[in-house]
């Protein structure tokens, strides 16, 4: 054999190297399926609504503005899209911060939702809405999608510095997050108590949760966001792979965990918090899809990022979709419809995790 010859690889190296292709295809090939998943559920969202526009005319209406009549270009282009778009970045959005924070926390339960980012950002849009307190110099009609952002981010924030003060486990950092969430609960049930008739009416319907308020505005900012924050998050792919191992072993590798969670932490915080800020409280998206793609595609962090996210974006355009179509003539809002088919779903995973336990 020459000197610089390969050895040739043993049988059982052959068929290890096999099975991890074939799995690699089998996991490139369930991405393939999501992604045309959502352009069906996309292009059906486009469809559904009270004005039953043809198939035919909606594309019309997408390809070639100049060919249909003006309120048809409203009725798509203002309302229909922006209302089905939202829903792809804000399910893609909490999708992939619920995969991150269930990783860096290593806890099934963790989510923007369950860890109180949803309900700071009500928090804050109450004080806009009920008591008009606003942050100085944002524009009108920003004014409660900011205050809920930057409560949204401020809740981030207390969490990450008492768990660091206090040197908190991943467990005690869950804990906090779920007083925060009651915390919040009880200020915005104060807020209801004493608002207005009209303002009251209002501060439901957004934590309610609704896409109705989406505009392109909102979307691109959102959207930048996404396109910022996903490649970051897949650079870090390995490491949150080597996490799931435990702290130890991630060491040992050579990792900085406190660098790592703290990173992650705050990357999901700035997108969890757009996402609510702007639609309002969507639970259960955040918790259920990384469950689900944990299951199709695995621990790897490499497919299991953007499956999370592709499959947050399938689960919230269905919702949006069955929103429409729950009661004819009624658009629910997709919070009402998340919650509904999140709650059994939710209830599995900790029967599941129980059982693990025990």
């Amino acid at each position: 054999m020459p000197l610089n010859a390969r050895p040739l690889p043993l049988p059982h190296e052959t068929a290890t190297i096999s099975q991890y292709r074939r799995l690699t295809r089998r996991r490139i090939a369930c991405l393939a399926a999501i992604l045309l998943l959502i352009a069906a559920s996309l292009l059906f969202d486009f469809n559904t609504g009270p004005s039953g526009l043809p198939v035919t005319t909606l594309l019309r209406t997408i390809f070639d503005r100049a060919s249909v009549d003006e309120p048809t270009r409203v009725i798509v282009w203002q309302i229909r899209m922006p209302y089905a778009v939202m829903a792809l970045l804000v399910g893609a959005s909490l999708g992939v911060s619920g995969a991150e924070m269930q990783t860096v926390l290593d806890n099934p339960l963790a989510s923007p939702y369950t860890l109180g980012v949803s309900a700071a950002a009500a928090f804050g849009a109450s004080l806009a809405i009920v008591l008009d307190l606003a942050i100085p110099g944002v524009p009108q009609g920003w004014i409660v999608s900011a205050n809920a952002f930057v409560f949204a981010l401020l809740s981030a924030a207390v969490l990450d510095a008492v768990a660091r003060w206090r040197g908190m486990s991943t467990a005690g950092v869950v804990l906090m997050g779920i007083a925060l969430v009651f915390a919040f609960h009880a200020l915005v049930s104060l807020i209801q108590f004493i608002a207005s008739a009209d303002a009251l009416q209002g501060l439901v319907f957004w934590t309610l949760g609704s896409l109705a308020r989406a505009n392109w505005q909102q979307i691109g900012v959102l959207a930048v966001a996404l396109a910022v924050s996903l490649p970051l998050s897949m650079r870090n792919a390995w490491k949150l792979t080597a996490l799931r191992l435990g702290e130890d072993r991630a060491a040992s590798f050579g990792i900085d965990i406190r660098r790592l969670r703290l990173g992650t932490l705050l990357r999901v915080a700035v997108l969890s918090a757009l996402a609510v800020s702007f639609v309002g409280t969507i639970g259960f998206i955040g918790l259920i899809a990384p469950h689900i793609a944990r299951t199709l595609l695995g621990e790897d962090h490499r497919f299991y990022l953007p499956g999370s996210a592709l499959l947050g974006a399938l689960m919230l355009s269905l919702a949006s979709i069955a929103s429409k179509i729950l009661i004819p003539g009624v658009l629910v809002p997709v919070g009402i419809v998340t919650a509904l088919v999140g709650i059994p779903l939710f209830l599995g995973i900790v029967l599941r995790s129980q059982g693990r336990v025990s």
